[in-house]
């Protein structure tokens, strides 16, 4: 049987990882702009100079989120399910079913019982989220970086509490990012990097290429720490569904909540406090019992830590 492609190369797994993360970022952020940019203008709203095209931009965060699921189903789903054909032999790269089985697009045992274990999961782990961003925030930031994500967040907020925003918020906020985002990191990210480095790197590094990749070094600590509990979930239950539902859970709640409740919503995302001790502790202990029984009494598919 030929070898892959990287192989041949000389190029590990990892490291091919690596660099496609890198690529797909670049490709999607240009992609992203593009769609957006292309749509003001065809929307015939472009009034005055072309370098007031990006300010003009800012204040149509439909555009901006149409050209961000653009470019998250072209780079983060559909080319990465490609570049895994990278990484198989000869005779396997044109099985959809051996790329399906290297992204871990595949049905659980139970599938049932692990998404619903995934989805209240991440519903208990919120007070350890907002923990990891409050302890963030204690970490010295660059004032530019820190108001430029104050005013995107300002952004979002005001989109989001807009006039009948509730689908399309769920559509490109939670929905998409679940699937794609999903299919990049835990199926192709972290499974390239336990065929390298094993298991436990392999989350751990795949948790934090997760929080980069979403350029907010303020939240880093919480987006990591997702992209950790997303990846356990994946290697324990050997399949990408109960991550997926846990995404959705976590990016819909926020949509929903943010729709709803505005004014409790931003109150919360805007804190500079850490959440109550018994509100934390209860969280620490429901997120400790359910990994517990995850880990210890679910059939794992992959091996152990």
């Amino acid at each position: 049987m030929r070898p892959a492609w990287i192989e041949r190369m000389g190029i590990s797994h990892a490291v091919m990882a690596i660099i496609w993360i890198l690529t797909a970022l670049f490709l999607f952020q240009v992609t992203a702009s593009m769609v957006a940019l292309t749509l003001l203008m065809a929307s015939g709203d472009v009034s005055g100079a072309p370098e007031e095209l990006m300010g003009m931009l800012m204040e149509r965060l439909d555009l901006l989120f149409i050209g961000n699921t653009t470019g998250q189903i072209l780079f983060l789903g559909l080319a990465t399910f490609w570049v895994v054909r990278l990484h198989l032999p000869k005779q396997k790269r044109i099985e959809g079913g051996a790329r399906r089985s290297y992204l871990r697009l595949r049905l659980p045992s139970e599938p049932w019982v692990w998404t619903g274990w995934a989805a209240l999961l991440f519903v208990v782990v919120q007070p350890l989220v907002w923990m990891l961003g409050y302890l963030n925030g204690l970490v010295p930031a660059p004032e530019s970086l820190v108001e430029m994500q104050n005013s995107q967040a300002e952004m979002i907020e005001q989109f989001l509490r807009s006039e009948g925003v509730l689908w399309i918020g769920l559509l490109h906020i939670a929905l998409i990012p679940s699937i794609c985002e999903e299919i990049l990191f835990r199926g192709y990210v972290q499974g390239s990097l336990e065929r390298s480095w094993g298991v436990l790197p392999a989350i751990l590094v795949s948790g934090l290429l997760f929080g980069l990749f979403h350029l907010q070094l303020t939240n880093l600590f919480p987006l990591a720490g997702l992209g950790i509990l997303l990846a356990i979930l994946t290697w324990k239950s050997g399949s990408l569904l109960p991550a997926m539902a846990a995404h959705l859970v976590n990016n819909g709640g926020a949509v929903l909540l943010a729709v709803i409740a505005p004014d409790l919503a931003f109150a919360e995302m805007a804190a500079d406090q850490p959440p109550p001790v018994g509100i934390f502790v209860m969280s620490l202990l429901l997120t400790g019992f359910i990994l517990y029984y995850l880990l210890i009494h679910r059939e794992a598919h992959d091996g152990t830590l």
